[in-house]
Order: C-alpha cells, then sequence, then structure tokens
C-alpha cells in the first residue's frame, strides 16, 4: 500500500494537483495542516482514496481535527500539524505523543523541512512544504510482510 503524505499547501492547488498526479497508486493521502481549501478538494475530487487531514495553525476556524490516529495495514498511524506540540523547537513533545498513542508512524508539518527518521520503532515523517518553488511531499510504502519505506520527494 502507498500514502501520500503532504502538508503546508498554503493554497497552492496546482502543487498539490501535481503531487497526487505524480503518485497515482497511493491508496491513501494525508494532508497534514495548513491547506484547509486544498483538503477539501481532495476530499470533493479524490473520492476513490482515503483522505485524512488534520487542521495547522493557519486553518482559522477550521473544523479539521488537531490530530487523527488510523490504522493502514496493521500500522497505526499518527497525523497532525505540530504546532501543538512545538515541533519547529525539536521533536521530544510530538514523538512522546505519537508513542503515547501506540503509533508506529507520526506524520506532522508546520516545519516546511522535509525529514525522514527511524527512531528506537517509531517512523518520522514531515513531507516539508507542497507549496512553491522548493515544493515537496512524502511516500510510505507499507509492504505485504509489513514493511515501512518512507521517502520524501522534491516537487518537479
Amino acid at each position: 500500500m502507498r500514502i501520500l503524505v503532504v502538508s503546508d499547501t498554503h493554497g497552492d492547488l496546482r502543487s498539490l494537483i501535481k503531487a497526487v498526479d505524480a503518485q497515482r497508486k497511493a491508496e491513501i493521502i494525508v494532508h497534514c495542516g495548513d491547506g484547509e481549501e486544498q483538503q477539501r478538494f481532495l476530499k470533493d475530487n479524490y473520492k476513490d482514496k482515503m483522505i485524512v487531514a488534520v487542521r495547522g495553525n493557519c486553518d482559522w476556524n477550521s473544523f479539521f481535527p488537531s490530530k487523527e490516529i488510523f490504522k493502514a495495514c496493521g500500522k497505526t498511524i499518527f497525523v497532525t500539524h505540530g504546532h501543538l506540540y512545538d515541533a519547529k523547537s525539536g521533536l521530544y513533545r510530538i514523538t512522546s505523543a505519537a508513542r503515547e498513542a501506540g503509533a508506529d508512524i507520526l506524520l506532522f508539518g508546520h516545519t516546511h523541512m522535509p525529514l525522514t527518521l527511524y527512531e528506537d520503532g517509531l517512523y518520522i515523517m514531515n513531507p516539508g512544504s507542497c507549496h512553491g518553488y522548493y515544493a515537496s511531499y512524502g511516500i510510505i510504502d507499507i509492504t505485504d510482510k509489513g514493511e515501512i519505506v518512507t521517502n520524501t520527494a522534491a516537487l518537479k
């Protein structure tokens, strides 16, 4: 199974569509916040895919939750934007929240900096910002054997 992870689109629908088109075989699209209009676009236009979306610090008056926890291929995935866990100051609070939730994978945004780590049983990904000149996104593949492969990619 492939999961496309985006964040911080900040109104850049063109880059979001480009990322989705580049990863057509993704069955799940996760948006880690700061792009409520683009999140609604995903939900309205990609009904064949599971869409998971959380609100970010720039999604004022949003009804999206601040975090989501879901399962895919037996793996627990914790999704949040990152601002409520001071992600720009370090990973301790956000990884602690993911571990407390029993997550195998942590997905977050907010910093606009792509990041993939594996730390003590937890896969950690920030796809960067899917906006502007340095737009990027994340890809997670979960194999039939339950192996997890994470990567970030620049949008070309």
